[in-house]
């Protein structure tokens, strides 16, 4: 292949909300267009969160990053023109919107960020959790205070005899059973 014919992965910015409509519009005009051999693959990296509440689980797809499209292209001027002209494309990344491909790195980086992860929302103020990171490791305490926007919880932990106030994730604590619950 010359090297004007090489594959390369580059990243188009689109409005808020439009990175979907504009990877359907992509991958059809490519088949519309006979353009397989041109554009290869076009990627909006998503991660599949499982939120539990009142022990249910509810999944849902995160964009990992809002307002992009990666795409694997021949780079030329009538194929900048198609991406460029795509509803909801507001150009490429790259200076002056010049397309600056990936590196293969940053690209397999980028496409293979997303996967699955599991939070669990079944927590009160008052509870028992494990921590599960971070200096506390495997250490219990009682939650404080609970930051849904954020996803934080402030919890209560023993440290010397006195209780310190420790912050994390969600995803960095685990609701343990307490005598009550028996």
């Amino acid at each position: 292949m010359p090297e004007e014919e090489k594959l390369d992965w580059y990243v188009v910015h689109t409005y808020s909300g439009y990175e979907d409509k504009v990877k359907d519009s992509l991958d059809k005009t490519v088949k519309n267009r006979n353009l397989e051999d041109k554009i290869d693959q076009t990627v909006v990296p998503v991660e599949t969160i499982t939120r539990i509440k009142n022990g249910k689980p509810h999944t849902v797809k995160r964009k990992l990053f809002p307002g992009y499209v990666l795409v694997h292209m021949v780079m030329s001027n009538d194929l900048w023109y198609i991406v460029r002209n795509t509803r909801g494309c507001t150009g490429f990344v790259g200076p002056q919107s010049k397309p600056v491909p990936l590196s293969e790195e940053e690209a397999l980086a980028m496409v293979n960020a997303g996967g699955e992860k599991t939070i669990n929302l079944d927590f009160e103020v008052g509870s028992k959790v494990a921590l599960l990171s971070g200096s506390f490791e495997n250490v219990t305490g009682t939650i404080v205070e609970i930051d849904e926007e954020n996803q934080k919880l402030k919890v209560s932990v023993p440290l010397f005899g006195r209780d310190t106030i420790v912050e994390v994730d969600y995803e960095g604590a685990r609701k343990v059973a307490s005598d009550d619950d028996e």
